[in-house]
């Protein structure tokens, strides 16, 4: 059995734009809960109150860079679905967006969200031209994939390139989406919820082993802490003895099936038309598969990549902790 390289977790997700996206991991020291706009919010989850969120006119994130706006940001490009997921959770709709998180039921729905705007190019390669067409105050794209749009954007509109690695990176970048917008308010109540149902759940925490993985067919990876957003999560909701292992490999189904899987949560990754699930794929092309717990036991969940794997704010994560207590209990 052949199993995807933790390096292609992007690509997969993203395999309609046909391209590999490196994943940045590494875990970065924790600060206080709402910790305030340009620092890092805290690991520790608590039913405490959430602090204010101060309005700005430029920010430093959570990685260290300085965003700095002509102007109060308004039309806002999202390059990247945490974008989209951000200003969801600000009550603001994107001038222009590459993602599909929008048609969500639980953001814009399907018919509002077929009114924004779509960049053409994908989201590997955007096009600058459409960009800018859209006259945006704030264009917002991922690090290592849209850093080399920084030169032709500049002069004409603010580029911030986010990355994050965990979810208190999404809400540090949440909060200082905030501040830039005047909409404080707004990032302390997406924070507080997303934080009380993340104490609830590790108050509650299911002694059952839990994994996601990822995939279009027979080639799938293991979703591990330190690489994907929403797996960062599960060590405090579960058991989830998936470590990253780097850019040098993921694990084989011989490996899953050694450590005996309660709940098995599946993104299928689909490549053009929509076609079958990847569980069934997986049922259909290796004998092993039928022998985890959670296949023999029908705890098989088909999640939605557009929130599991490429949400990654504070709504993407909170519909994720949703889901995974319910089928954790």
């Amino acid at each position: 059995m052949r199993t995807l390289n933790r390096l292609l977790r992007h690509a997969v997700v993203l395999a309609i734009a046909g391209a590999v996206l490196s994943a940045c991991g590494g875990d970065s020291a924790d600060e206080g809960p709402g910790a305030g706009a340009g620092a890092k919010s805290g690991a520790a989850t608590s039913l405490a109150p959430v602090s204010p969120v101060a309005d700005a006119d430029s920010i430093t994130d959570v990685r260290g860079q300085k965003v700095a706006p002509k102007r109060t940001p308004e039309r806002i490009v999202c390059l990247v679905a945490l974008c989209d997921d951000m200003l969801t959770e600000l009550g603001m709709v994107p001038t222009a967006t590459n993602s599909l998180l929008l048609a969500h039921p639980q953001f814009l729905g399907k018919e509002k969200a077929k009114q924004v705007a779509v960049i053409p190019g994908g989201f590997i390669s955007p096009e600058v031209e459409a960009i800018l067409s859209h006259k945006p105050d704030l264009v917002i794209g991922l690090e290592d994939t849209h850093g080399k749009l920084a030169p032709a954007l500049r002069g004409a509109t603010t580029f911030w390139a986010v990355q994050p690695t965990k979810w208190q990176d999404s809400v540090a970048y949440l909060r200082d989406l905030a501040a830039l917008t005047r909409r404080g308010d707004k990032a302390v109540a997406a924070e507080q919820r997303l934080r009380d149902k993340l104490a609830r759940a590790e108050k509650a925490k299911s002694g059952k082993t839990a994994l996601i993985v990822f995939g279009s067919d027979e080639n799938f990876g293991v979703a591990s802490p330190g690489r994907d957003v929403a797996a960062g999560m599960f060590p405090q909701i579960s058991d989830y003895p998936w470590k990253d292992r780097g850019i040098e490999g993921t694990y084989s189904l011989e490996e899953i099936l050694a450590k005996d899987v309660d709940v098995l949560f599946v993104e299928t990754i689909a490549f053009g038309a929509p076609g079958k699930k990847l569980s069934e794929k997986m049922a259909g092309s290796n004998p092993l598969w039928s022998q985890i717990p959670a296949v023999k036991n029908g705890k098989v969940i088909e999640v939605d990549p557009e929130v599991w794997a490429k949400g990654r704010g504070t709504r993407s994560l909170g519909i994720v902790l949703d889901e995974a207590t319910a089928a954790l209990r």
